[in-house]
């Protein structure tokens, strides 16, 4: 039998610093185009210089570049919840699909169960900040950084799986956000398609906003922050026809 070795809180953030770059070690210009990382900015290097031509990425390619064609990737955002999320991945795992859950610090603290059920189901974890605070990017630049960093520590304090992703809350970036970002050792990602899910529109209109998917597209949801039967519902129709398309759910 492998001897398995525990590993420490810093060691995993440090873990996450040093791979938490895009896939191939690639950014985003503001143009979109791909670029290399930063010299020293994979390795830790607390000289590596911050930069503000990276925004968010918004494709599966854009984080996983050598996914095959037809992926797209679901991604939920505000819990752990104690009554949605639990039915948020009975319903993930009767469709045999795996997502990325964009995870709220606080959330994560008071329901590690949760965390630790996401990642032992197969599932990705996302930072997406301590408090969900809004509007975010008007925040101090300390404070930014204090809610990702504050955030990163619940989330591996509750899972052991340091997140390599951030989102921020309700999408509000600024150069600020993203040199903390950056400057955390992480990536940006944002979305493609936002069904608005979290407005409780009704799940005639959440179910024909989230059908309009593409291969490629990121697709948003939620499982906290609210009543999210609507979303629930929804997916319960979304989730097979996407499949019947040919579409491939992957996680970032």
């Amino acid at each position: 039998m492998r001897e398995t070795r525990k590993v420490s809180r810093r060691q995993l953030l440090g873990g996450a610093a040093r791979t938490a770059t895009l896939a191939g070690g690639m950014f985003l210009d503001l143009s979109g185009r791909a670029v290399a990382a930063p010299a020293g900015l994979t390795t830790g290097d607390p000289t590596a210089p911050r930069t503000a031509a990276v925004r968010p990425a918004r494709q599966v390619r854009d984080v996983r570049p050598g996914v095959a064609h037809d992926a797209i990737a679901l991604t939920i955002d505000d819990g752990p919840h104690p009554l949605w999320t639990p039915q948020m991945l009975d319903l993930l795992h009767r469709n045999g699909i795996r997502a990325t859950f964009s995870l709220i610090g606080a959330q994560a603290h008071a329901y590690p169960g949760l965390v630790k059920r996401i990642l032992a189901e197969g599932h990705s974890v996302c930072n997406h900040s301590m408090t969900h605070p809004q509007p975010f990017s008007r925040g101090a630049p300390a404070t930014i950084r204090q809610q990702i960093a504050d955030a990163q520590s619940a989330i591996v304090d509750a899972g052991g799986v340091p997140p390599k992703l951030f989102r921020a809350p309700a999408g509000d970036w600024s150069v600020a956000v993203l040199s903390a970002v950056v400057d955390l050792q992480m990536a940006p990602i944002g979305w493609d398609i936002d069904p608005r899910d979290w407005s409780r529109p009704g799940t005639v209109l959440i179910i024909s906003r989230l059908l309009t998917a593409r291969p490629g597209d990121i697709l948003l949801c939620h499982d906290g922050g609210g009543d999210r039967a609507q979303t629930l519902e929804s997916l319960r129709t979304v989730l097979p026809t996407l499949k019947s398309r040919g579409l491939e759910f992957v996680t970032l």
